[in-house]
């Protein structure tokens, strides 16, 4: 059960989050799973379900490619980001693997949550990628998307299992006209036709989730723009993927962010979204409190719920149930988007492990450089234990952006875990 980004609990690492609402009305999310900072991914999936989308559900290795649930006969690859549809009764999982022999395949349940089961190879004409996504039109016709640089589409047989060879376009939308690079996603709305992937406009790195239209599966496709840039959730944050989707009666853009100052160790979030009466869709940006109200200024906010890093600071994982700001480095600065601190506070609590040198911490709003509300003064400290550090602030009310700034000489100035204010 989670509530604010991530929508994952700590030590728990799903990415490339493809969103889908299937006939028990429940939200069901497919990703894959990171479990180290040497390489992508790993060999099992887990599904979150949710009905209101602050409680989640996840189930636990409900496809493997080897050790328990192998399902993969063929090889043991790693499994990288998956999609999922259902037709006919049946739930059919898409993986894809960094194997060309191998590359993609499907699995298949009675139910959105698993287990699934027979992996079998989808043959795709020699042009064998990664990143599927399956796409069912009104008249039941199902297209199969995948690819990297250009993506690639073509028509899926009744089976589910074979595509249509003679239908295979490719290039649909590309890198040049379209910054794409990988991960599709496709949704129709209001006859609309909407590809999201992997946008790379920004800062030469697929950071962003951005998307094209069309009148036809197979395009032309129009580039629209960003709809999400991860771009500062970690020092070295690299790719973004991810999906649009509807849920009661609101839609969302669902994508991920780094941590551990590396490109895997990602963590599935959301945020609300909204499209203009022309069906463009307009920018959003990460926060904290994702597809929630404010957070709670009173209560307890996790040091990890950062929606924005500049600096060294990164978010690393403390122990196996919990995620920490580390490494914190003199003018590094986190923020927190948005808290809510009513009709005021004016005293604040920092859960803090203070190291070696020690520093401060000033509290601003709004933004970076805006007004100080609050100093904490963090004494060094050999011992290295965990000790609650309280301060005072300017009496502060309302909804606002709260930008913590690190001070302090060389580095082991401290690490934190949690703050909370009060009256």
């Amino acid at each position: 059960s989670y509530a604010q980004n991530p929508i994952v609990p700590p030590g728990v690492y799903i990415a490339d989050p493809s969103a889908h609402v299937w006939p028990d009305g429940k939200l069901y999310i497919y990703g894959s799973l990171d479990e180290s900072t040497q390489y992508y991914c790993s060999w099992r999936h887990h599904v979150m379900e949710t009905t209101d989308l602050k409680n989640w559900k996840i189930t636990e290795n409900v496809f493997a490619s080897k050790g328990e649930n192998d399902q993969v006969p063929y090889s043991d690859a790693l499994l990288f980001a998956p999609d999922c549809v259902y037709k006919n009764g049946t739930y059919y999982l898409y993986y894809c693997m960094p194997d060309p022999k191998a590359a993609e395949g499907v699995v298949f349940s009675k139910s959105p949550a698993g287990p699934f089961v027979n992996g079998q190879k989808i043959h795709l004409n020699g042009i064998e990628e990664i990143d599927p996504c399956v796409f069912i039109d009104d008249d039941g016709q199902a297209y199969y998307i995948w690819g990297q640089f250009q993506a690639k589409i073509a028509k899926l047989k009744p089976n589910m299992v074979e595509i249509d060879s003679t239908t295979i376009h490719t290039g649909v939308v590309n890198e040049k006209e379209h910054f794409f690079h990988e991960g599709g996603y496709m949704v129709k709305r209001n006859g609309i036709y909407y590809f999201i992937y992997a946008d790379m406009s920004r800062a030469n790195r697929p950071t962003c989730i951005g998307y094209a239209t069309a009148s036809s599966p197979f395009g032309p496709f129009k580039y629209g723009g960003v709809i999400v840039d991860n771009n500062n959730c970690d020092p070295a944050t690299w790719n973004n993927h991810g999906s649009i989707v509807e849920f009661n009666g609101r839609w969302y853009v669902f994508y991920h962010r780094a941590t551990h100052n590396s490109r895997m160790m990602r963590k599935a979030c959301v945020e609300p979204i909204t499209f203009n009466a022309d069906g463009s869709i307009n920018e959003v940006e990460m926060t904290s409190q994702g597809a929630g109200p404010a957070l709670n200024a009173f209560e307890t906010t996790d040091a990890a719920h950062a929606c924005l890093l500049f600096g060294n600071v990164r978010i690393e994982l403390a122990d196996p149930k919990n995620e920490v700001l580390s490494k914190i480095e003199n003018e590094d600065n986190v923020a927190y988007k948005y808290i809510d601190f009513k009709n005021g506070a004016s005293k604040v609590d920092f859960r803090i492990k203070p190291l070696k040198n020690g520093g401060g911490i000033s509290i601003h709003l709004d933004q970076p450089w805006g007004k100080q509300i609050g100093w904490i003064n963090v004494p060094g400290d050999e011992k290295n234990a965990w000790k609650t550090i309280k301060g005072e602030i300017e009496e502060t009310s309302g909804i606002h952006a709260i930008w913590l700034t690190f001070h302090g000489e060389n580095d082991n100035f401290f690490e934190i875990d949690e703050f909370r204010f009060s009256e």
